[in-house]
């Protein structure tokens, strides 16, 4: 299992500090959450992508330019297996995002990807005909009929403007319930509060939520 975060900003903030915070979440886990970890920016119109093999409590953030939005994911692999950078998250392509936390066991359904969050990724996909909202909405209820048990999908999937969240778990809420804070200035959504901050809310389990 996995930790996420999304940031997006009206102005450009310090990355290196929401970088840090974040990782202290991931060091302080109950789950080993160093697997290896990514981070893609949205700059010019366009997302750039980092990823490293380090947990990401041992990388330098002083290589990385203030953003005012960006998606981060450390790893926790599966059985601790598969664990090469090319597996790190964020996944993407020419318009997605993606993060994934999760585990489903008896998954019923055929797709391409290295991975089963890849999978995921690319199933999700089959179904957007112009609002990618409404295809998370149908590939998680496919997923759930064809999955013999469902510990967690929580997802997050970002395109040039918004962010969809969808929170699914069957046990172990504390781990698995998601977060976000906004205000005037900055939206955060994040597998956990940062340490130490008030006024975050609870996403819903068996939700899916458009975040702008």
């Amino acid at each position: 299992m996995c930790r996420l975060l999304y940031l997006k900003s009206k102005d450009k903030i310090d990355t290196k500090e929401y970088l840090q915070k974040f990782a202290l979440i991931c060091k302080n886990s109950k789950e080993y959450q160093g697997h290896g970890w990514g981070v893609s920016f949205y700059h010019n119109s366009k997302w750039k992508h980092y990823k490293n093999i380090k947990p990401i409590w041992e990388d330098d953030f002083s290589q990385f330019e203030n953003s005012s939005r960006f998606i981060v994911h450390a790893r926790s692999a599966f059985q601790d297996k598969d664990i090469i950078v090319e597996n790190n998250m964020p996944f993407h392509d020419d318009n997605y995002v993606f993060v994934f936390n999760g585990e489903l066991s008896g998954v019923k359904i055929k797709e391409d990807g290295r991975i089963g969050a890849e999978k995921i990724f690319n199933f999700i996909k089959r179904f957007d005909s112009g609002s990618i909202e409404q295809a998370v909405s149908k590939g998680i209820d496919i997923l759930k009929k064809r999955t013999t048990y469902v510990r967690a999908i929580n997802l997050i999937i970002a395109d040039n403007k918004s962010a969809y969240v969808s929170s699914n778990f069957s046990e172990d809420e504390d781990y698995f319930t998601m977060h976000y804070y906004k205000d005037d200035s900055r939206l955060i959504i994040c597998s956990e509060p940062f340490d130490g901050e008030t006024n975050w809310q609870k996403i819903n389990n068996n939700s899916l939520g458009k975040f702008e």
